[in-house]
């Protein structure tokens, strides 16, 4: 196993995640955090995967033109009873 090198930092963060019980040990601590970096790392290839997908509709012509702010204001709460009246949860 790869050995790991902490500062004197996060040496104490982590004793005191433990101390404070949030954490049984550091081994919690350490797992907790790598769960959490993976989260945000998926939400990371998602976030990219959608500017591309906003970048390649705006390539390709599909796009939307408002005269103001009021008529694209207007179209999304168009859209959004759609949505509503499609999926069944307009009230």
């Amino acid at each position: 196993m790869t050995e790991i090198h902490l500062s004197d930092e996060d040496r104490d963060f982590i004793e005191e995640q433990v101390k404070a019980g949030i954490y049984k040990d550091v081994d919690e601590v350490v797992a907790a955090g790598l769960r959490l970096l993976g989260s945000k790392e998926g939400k990371l290839v998602e976030l990219q995967r959608l500017i591309q997908e906003g970048i390649d509709d705006v390539e390709a012509g599909r796009v939307h033109h408002y005269a103001s702010g009021e008529d694209l204001l207007n179209d999304i709460k168009r859209m959004s009873a759609e949505r509503k009246q499609k999926t069944g949860t307009g009230h």
